[in-house]
Formats: C-alpha cells, structure tokens, sequence
C-alpha cells in the first residue's frame, strides 16, 4: 500500500450526518439499491470522461477501454467497485463526499413517507445515492484520481458513517475511482457473485458501458491462486439505439429510474428514431410523480443530450419548452457537433427543429394515455396539471393541442375534481350553444355556490369552474377551441344568445325598462363604489352581483399582480340585480334616502363577499348591518 502524505480529519456537513444516522439505522428495507446508486455515480463518471476527452485526448492516458469492475473478497468481507472515468481531486472528494448541495437532504428528509422501501428509493432522487454505501457497510474507503493529474496526487477518503471522515494524499497510477466497501456483520449476502450479477441484471442491466464481474478459472500448472478473468455481465449498449421491438417494458423501466432517479416506473414513454433531414434517436418518459423541485422554475431540468452515442450534457433545456420541464429523457443527434455548449444550443436552428417535433412527441403521448388510460390521465393531471395551464401562453404554436389535454371542475360534478376536457364539454353542450362558459374563484365551493351560475343551473347548462391560481392568466391566453370562443361568465354584458328564446329577451327588455327608476337611485346611492348599475339576466335567487368590466381584471389576476408588488390597475365592479328578488322589491319602495343607501351598500358588500372578495371597509358594513337588525327588532 502506498505511503500516505498530508493527512486531516474534517467533520461532515449538518445535513449529510443526519442522513447518515438515517441511512444506518432506518433505511434498511431495500438494501441492495445501494450497488444501483454506486454503479449509476461510476456511469456518470466514465460519461464525463468520454466528453472532457473529445478536447483533450490526453485524459484517456492511454487507456481508451472505458468500464466499470466489480469485485469482492468473501473473506475479508469487503465488495469492490471501480470506475476509470473522470475520477476526483483530493478537493473534490472533500466537497462531493463531505458536502450535499443545495439542501438535498433537507428536501430528502422532507419527502419521506414512513414506507421504508419507498424511502430507500428517494435516495438517488436528491442526489445523495454515494452515502447509500452506509446501508451495508460500517467502513467506506474511497481511492481516486483525476484524469490528467500525476499518481502521486490520488485522495483516500475514508469514513465510518459517523461524524468525521479522513482525507490523505496517496500514490494512484490508474485515473478514476476505487470504491471498497466493508461490509457490517449480517451483510455477508453481498459479498457473493451470484447475488452482485442478479443485482446488476436487475438495476443496471441498460448501462452503456460493460459492467464486469470476476470469473474465476482453474490455476495453471504451476500456480497457486487461479487467475482472474473479467467477464461483462449487463447488456453493456445503448438503450435508445436498439430496436422498440427488442426491448421489454421492464428495460424501459429500469432505463427510467436510472436516469430520473425515481423509484416508481413511468407512467408512459416515447422511443423513436428520426431518418432523413435530421437524424436522432429520443427516448422520452411522462414520470408518475412530481419531482419535489417541479414549481422551482430555476430548478436544473432537460433531457440528457448524446451526440452519436457520445454523452454531451445532463440537463439540456433547449429540447422541450419550460411547460413540459417534468418530461425525462434522453436524446442522441448525428446532426450536432461534439462540442456544443449551452449557448450554441439556444441559437443552433436544427435545436428549433428537434425542440418542435419532440414538443409534438410528447403531446401526442400525452393525448394516446388520456384517451387509452383516462384514470392514468386523471394521476397525471393531478400532478401536473398546474404546469401545463402554462402551455398556451408559452407554446402557441400548439396552443389548440394542449388545450385538448387541459382538464377542469364543472357543474355537472359534484366533487371539485378536475375531470372535464374542452372535448368531453363540448360533446355535451346544449343544442344551439356557441360559447364555452367558465367561472374562476378562489375555491371550489366558492364558485359552485356563486349568484352567477343561477341561470346556468335553471337552463342546464354546464359551466366549467376554475379554481387554481393561474387559472384567469390562463384564460387570458386562450380565446377559444374548436371554433367555439370562451366566455367568463362574470364578465361584461352575459349574452346567451341562442340559448334564450326571443320571449325571454323581449321581457328582460321590458323589466329593465320598468326598473330605470331604480336604477338611477342605485347608482346615486353607490356613487364611486360602482362602475354601472343594471338589471340582472344572471340572476334567480340572490338578490345581486358584482359583474366585471370586460376589460377589468379578475379577483385572481389582481391577487396574482399584489403579491408580486406589481401595481394594479383601479377598476370598479358592475352592480346587477335581480327585480324579482323581495329584498330588491323592498328597496325599490323605499322612501328613506338614507335607509336605501344603508340598504344599497349592505346588497353590495354581500355581493362582494359572495363573489370572494374582502371587504374595502368592514366596520362600515357591520355598522349598517347593526343598524338594520336594531330597525327590525324595534
């Protein structure tokens, strides 16, 4: 062994002690997913290799054959793995080995379920697959050098699992990184060829380089010890560049979780391979679950990039728009050069090309699961819905797509979920119906009990109810689908046209003629509060509403533009009511100027109140109110 210079102990970082006393003493269901994480941490290694070689050649030193080897000693109870990839300087394996960025474990913690094989699989998720070594070993030794350095400036790191851990300079002739693993008692499973070759077929079968395992082979005449032979035990090829039809579903699976660092299997994915003009191959997947960083739009996201099977980058966002940002996959072009970087991709013109075919992929992938799995559709709406409501301003070029794949609440359910797509809607439409009716509130027993779905609810007609955040920005974007315009039912002047015979629209005319009186002193009593008072055609039960400008922004959108410190806008509702209601008919035969302003206001902090708005002066509208129950009670 060679001699050791330089050598300190350093503490671990808060985060990553408290995910070693986890990884020691709980997470213990799933042991074996600990030789997943190392080889997958070995793959990523060889792969920047092979990319920081195409501008240096000299990195290779000489030694082209780029694998992984894996080995054990039953007797001293130790399992071995080795990459010759990029390997770590000693300032590497300190801050990589002794430091987790960007709080990953304090998101890994947050996300644990309680279920410790779900758990164990959370690991490689928050990049924290290397401390899984800790599951079945007491001691970790980790011998590594960085390709180009001299062998006189290998590391060895070293650590129990505890609060510390050792780093010294060593000799190191070969470039990469040898990790051995000192297996705690119990754990002697592990330490068997048989049982490491299956764990590899299992989890890491699709690596693209060879995986090799010992095999052992009579001694020569002569010798003691039979020699050792090195044999590759995984399929050692490209996933993506094999033909669809030779590849088995559970490949596809375990090729996902290798690059998305999940735990459960896909909920569906995409492979194929572009001839002609340009040429690549894209394999992508529609995960099952939202990553924890889904709303950090910030967060690193994009498809792994290949070029002619060469690994390139690991999160290129050039390739799918920012609304499909939770899609996973990788993508390997014959049409890009080996050393494209970030900035060539954003201008490169065969990048808008592939961006809009594998946008297309992607939507067609998600139309075939929601019309052949609709309860797989209604999972993956609940996950990602929010995020594709970003789509149609973003993408318009497929704004009619992706509005097809939207999903909403409407009146005709009763439970909130957001089931109902803009097809389903108007496949159901009354005869005569030229508009799609929405609503957008704050919540859903909001919206479903507002004042103004009261005509809706007596002509039958369905009216979709929009309760998430972006939901009125979204509208803002969408004018209309399949021909048919989309029409916010607390906005501007309602028309139903069709769908309100010429009776109908001849005796509103007639009531609103009757009523001017009233409105004149509505509209003296409410003074600056209003922006128009007028009779209501929305209207059955409740005595009024506050209708929105057409131009106005909406409860949502001002909400939306306060929070971020934006200015908003001064606006004033349209105050309706309905004539037919007693309360209106009393006001009306009101004499007492004053009573009918007290009344007036009180009508209009309720409809503000009914609409989810706050009230701009409570202790006005309690003081009427008061007022009033002292009058009625006298």
């Amino acid at each position: 062994m060679s001699v050791e210079t330089q050598k300190e102990t350093l503490g671990f970082q808060t985060e990553v002690k408290q995910l070693l006393h986890l990884m020691i003493h709980s997470l213990y269901s799933n042991k074996e997913i600990f030789l997943r994480e190392l080889i997958s941490n070995a793959s990523d290694a060889v792969d920047k290799l092979r990319f920081e070689a195409l501008a240096k050649p000299e990195l290779l030193e000489g030694g082209a054959e780029l694998k992984i080897r894996v080995s054990f000693d039953k007797d001293a109870k130790t399992v071995t793995l080795e990459d010759n990839g990029i390997g770590m300087s000693r300032e590497d394996a300190i801050t990589h080995l002794g430091t987790i960025a960007k709080s990953g474990t304090a998101d890994f913690m947050k996300h644990l379920t309680g279920d410790q094989k779900k758990d164990s699989h959370l690991i490689g998720q928050f990049g924290v697959g290397f401390y899984s070594a800790f599951i079945v070993a007491d001691k970790v030794d980790v011998f590594s050098r960085r390709a180009g350095s001299p062998s006189s400036e290998g590391v060895h790191w070293s650590s129990k699992g505890e609060g510390d851990f050792e780093v010294a300079t060593v000799d190191k002739a070969e470039r990469g990184t040898r990790i051995v693993l000192h297996l705690k008692s119990g754990e002697d499973e592990f330490a068997d060829g048989w049982r490491l070759r299956n764990i590899i077929k299992k989890y890491s079968d699709h690596i693209a380089l060879p995986i090799e395992l010992p095999k052992e082979v009579a001694a020569a005449e002569g010798e003691e010890q039979p020699a050792v032979e090195w044999e590759t035990v995984n399929r050692a090829s490209a996933l993506w560049t094999r033909p669809r039809t030779d590849i088995k579903d559970e490949e596809y699976q375990e090729f996902y979780k290798h690059i998305a660092h999940d735990f459960e299997n896909p909920l569906s994915w995409s492979h194929n391979k572009v001839e002609g003009k340009l040429e690549y191959s894209s394999l992508l997947y529609v995960p099952t679950r939202a990553p924890f960083d889904l709303y950090q739009r910030e967060a690193p996201k994009g498809l792994k990039l290949y070029v002619q099977r060469v690994f390139v980058m690991d999160q290129a966002e050039s390739f799918l728009p920012l609304y499909l940002r939770f899609i996973k996959g990788v993508v390997d072009s014959n049409d890009l050069s080996l050393n494209v970087s970030r900035e060539i991709l954003q201008k490169d013109p065969i990048i808008d090309s592939m961006k809009s075919a594998l946008t297309k992929r992607v939507l067609d992938m998600l139309e075939k699961l929601a019309k052949n799995e609709p309860e797989q559709y209604k999972g993956f709406w609940k996950n990602f819905g929010q995020v594709m409501k970003e789509g149609p301003a973003e993408d318009f070029a497929n704004k009619e797509k992706i509005a097809g794949l939207l999903r909403f609440a409407s009146t005709h359910g009763d439970d909130g979920e957001q089931v109902v797509g803009l097809a389903e809607y108007l496949a159901r439409a009354k005869e005569g119906q030229e508009k799609i009716y929405y609503l957008t509130g704050e919540t859903y027993a909001q919206v479903k009990n507002s004042p103004h779905l009261e005509v809706f609810r007596k002509k039958g007609i369905e009216v979709l109810l929009l309760t998430d955040r972006i939901d009125e920005w979204l509208m803002s974007y969408l004018s209309d689908f399949d021909g048919k315009s989309f029409v916010d039912v607390a906005r501007g002047d309602l028309d139903l046209g069709n769908l309100d015979s010429e009776e109908d629209k001849k005796a509103a005319e007639e009531v609103a003629k009757a009523k001017e009186g009233l409105v004149e002193r509505l509209k003296t009593a409410l003074g600056e509060s209003v922006a128009e008072v007028r009779v209501s055609h929305r209207l059955t039960d409740s005595p009024a509403i506050l209708a929105i400008g057409e131009q106005d922004l909406g409860l949502q959108m001002r909400q939306i533009l306060e929070a971020s410190g934006q200015k908003v806008p001064d606006s004033k509702p349209i105050f309706e009511f309905n004539p037919a209601h007693p309360l209106i008919e009393k006001l009306d035969n009101e004499q007492s100027d004053e009573r009918f302003g007290d009344l007036s206001h009180i009508l209009f902090d309720q409809a503000a109140l009914a609409a989810g708005d706050s009230l701009k002066d409570p202790a006005a509208y309690v003081r009427r109110l008061n007022k009033l129950l002292v009058e009625l009670s006298a």
